[in-house]
């Protein structure tokens, strides 16, 4: 197996999700920011390949993810979870915050499919994961409802351009906060990502939702 890469691996639904693939013997790839992210992380999986990457630097992501490619091969499965989640209503954050929430919540989300879906469709299997959230748009979260909303059409598009090549690429919108213990625990969600990633291509889902039901 060609393992699972996790994007974004930090505590709540990265570890969660990284858990549930290592669970099933896959190779698992952790990429984070900072190293202070990944290390608490990797010591609980053990046998990981923990890498530092910032998700807007388009080289620095790339070169983390061929160094992936190069240590388990084109993986299974990549499950991108990197987002900003702040409070902002319509017009209070400037351009450069706007543009910066974008590029991770989003543009970072390209940059990885751009990377991986190519030899996923080439040996005509493997999954992408994106982690959604705001199924309705809230003017106290704007900036978060649109990079959300974008995630949704990222899906899509990715969907008609690798689908047919065998690329399952799918989002999990989380609609609320996570926290153990709750409706919204992260170990429930992961579930999620297990189930999308092993479904049979004739049953595929592009979007799962997890809600307090």
């Amino acid at each position: 197996m060609a393992g699972a890469v996790i994007i974004g691996a930090g505590p709540g639904i990265g570890r969660s999700v990284a858990h549930r693939f290592a669970k099933e013997g896959l190779p698992i790839t952790l990429l984070a920011r900072r190293p202070a992210t990944l290390e608490p992380l990797a010591a609980e999986l053990g046998n990981v390949l923990a890498l530092t990457a910032d998700v807007t630097d388009e080289a620095s992501l790339k070169a983390a993810l061929d160094t992936a490619v190069r240590e388990h091969g084109v993986p299974d499965v990549v499950v991108y979870n990197a987002a900003i989640i702040q409070a902002d209503a319509p017009g209070e954050l400037s351009v450069e915050r706007h543009l910066a929430a974008w590029s991770v919540n989003v543009v970072g989300a390209i940059t990885t499919a751009a990377q991986v879906a190519p030899g996923m469709a080439e040996r005509g299997s493997g999954t992408i994961i994106v982690t959604g959230g705001m199924p309705e748009a809230v003017p106290a979260y704007t900036s978060l409802s649109l990079g959300k909303a974008g995630v949704r059409a990222l899906v899509s598009l990715l969907d008609k351009e690798f689908g047919t090549s065998g690329v399952h690429v799918a989002t999990v919108t989380v609609a609320g906060p996570v926290a153990k213990g709750t409706p919204f625990d992260p170990d429930d969600i992961a579930e999620h990502y297990w189930r999308l990633h092993t479904q049979p291509r004739d049953e595929w889902e592009q979007e799962i939702v997890h809600d307090a039901s």
